[in-house]
């Protein structure tokens, strides 16, 4: 059988199986072992299966076993576990009101402090669906009982959940330099600018929204003092402690990212439990959760792995690279075509399953043009964290819908959503065309 239209097969089969919701370890797993078999036994040119046995179980298990006793892996459960820490703690909440407090004598600032909480929740917890869903149900509920428009109530949170995906600690950053063996810290580093230009333009979207259409938020009457603000500012200190902690301590070299989760976690605890704020069962439920999630991603990642390997066995990487240099593309029509593959997967399939699916044939292309794979690191995630919230299948904004159930109608938040979009795509296009926004901080 030949290696390409096994290749294909595969890809093919893996996009039906995602498409009939199988879950995404399992279409991943399921084609590179029986494609890998296939292979193994077609080697000789007739059907053997019996000399494929021992080679496919060999390179699942080696690489499964490689990839979940890497180093850098480990620091996934610390972030995971940093963010319900935090959580438990109040530390996300803090960040949230304090921007509240600051913000609220402005039309829309607590649309605008929402936004704000948001990029406070991803500098600690690192995922943009736990970041929705979390402030979607301090948020969302608060503007809506204050009189704010459903569209700028619901969307606002769901694009300002997708942080999460660029401010570091972001999980997507970890899973991306693990399969393509860049350092992590570089790619945290990378996506600090990128993600707080995404903050400000999405502060934009609602300054114009709210100052074109002044009654979607209505005034609150509500006014702290000198003293609130100041007391709120204060409050706040345990999360901007850890975003230190975590982007100067990697800046500065004195971490690596994951000392950082490591040495971040520890500090969490210890000031939610001197404060008196985080308990033993909160710490214990931490913990599960923490368990739950770090088992989901590390089995989604070993099947990646292992499709990978499967791919490279293959050799349709190289049959790409000879179409695509023999097609003589231009790097602007590369990316426009990168761009456009990301963006039509992102409306039907979560980021982590479209990363481990097309990163093993993305990233030789991305070389053989001589681009930095930590500027095309950002690059890709941003077009994942653009996914999250673009129709039909915006998680974000599925994530924001299950939290106000049948108060808000689905086509009401994609409405909104359009508007966040349209910076986002903005945001985009100046880190395509300006590589220097990411790579100022990495040093490259």
């Amino acid at each position: 059988m030949d290696p390409t239209v096994l290749a294909i097969t595969a890809f093919s089969a893996v996009l039906i199986l995602l498409a009939l919701r199988v879950p995404i370890a399992f279409c991943l797993g399921g084609a590179a072992v029986i494609g890998s078999f296939l292979y193994f036994a077609f080697r000789t040119g007739s059907f053997a299966p019996e000399r494929a046995i021992n080679p496919t179980l060999s390179m699942a298990y080696s690489n499964s076993f490689d990839l979940v006793h890497s180093y850098n892996l480990s620091m996934i459960p610390l972030f995971i576990a940093l963010g319900h820490v935090a959580y438990h703690a109040g530390f996300t909440t803090n960040i949230y009101h304090a921007a509240k407090v600051w913000l609220v004598r402005m039309r829309g600032g607590v649309a605008m402090a929402s936004v704000v909480g948001c990029g406070g929740f991803s500098a600690i917890t690192g995922s943009s669906i736990a970041c929705a869903s979390t402030m979607g149900r301090i948020c969302t509920p608060e503007m809506m009982r204050m009189g704010y428009d459903e569209r700028l109530a619901t969307s606002s949170v769901a694009a300002g959940g997708t942080l999460g995906s660029l401010i570091p600690p972001s999980v997507l950053f970890i899973i991306y330099g693990i399969f393509t063996e860049t350092s992590i810290s570089k790619l945290f580093l990378a996506g600090v600018l990128p993600g707080l230009l995404s903050l400000c333009g999405f502060l934009l979207v609602i300054y114009v929204w709210v100052s074109l259409r002044p009654e979607i938020a209505p005034a609150t009457g509500t006014s702290y003092s000198a003293e609130d603000r100041r007391r709120a500012a204060r409050d706040a200190w345990p999360a901007i402690l850890l975003f230190v902690v975590i982007v100067g301590g990697i800046y500065g070299g004195v971490f690596s990212a994951t000392e950082a989760a490591a040495v971040s976690l520890a500090i969490a605890t210890a000031v939610g439990f001197a404060q008196r704020k985080l308990t033993l069962k909160q710490m214990v439920d931490s913990l599960k959760e923490t368990c739950v999630q770090t088992a989901s991603i590390f089995i989604i990642a070993a099947c990646a792995k292992i499709f990978v390997a499967f791919v490279a066995l293959t050799g349709v990487s190289n049959d790409i690279l000879t179409l695509v240099t023999e097609a003589e593309l231009s790097v602007f029509w590369l990316l426009v075509a990168i761009a456009c593959i990301y963006l039509v997967l992102g409306m039907f399939l979560d980021p982590i399953g479209i990363m481990v699916l097309t990163l093993p044939l993305m990233v030789p292309l991305v070389e053989s043009y001589g681009l930095n794979l930590i500027w095309f690191g950002v690059v890709v995630i941003k077009l994942l964290e653009i996914g999250l919230i673009t129709p039909p299948v915006g998680l974000n904004v599925f994530v924001i819908a299950n939290v106000v159930g049948d108060k808000v109608a689905l086509h009401r938040i994609f409405a909104g959503i359009f508007r966040f979009l349209s910076v986002d795509m903005i945001v985009l296009i100046l880190i395509i065309s300006f590589p220097t926004i990411s790579l100022v901080l990495t040093g490259g």
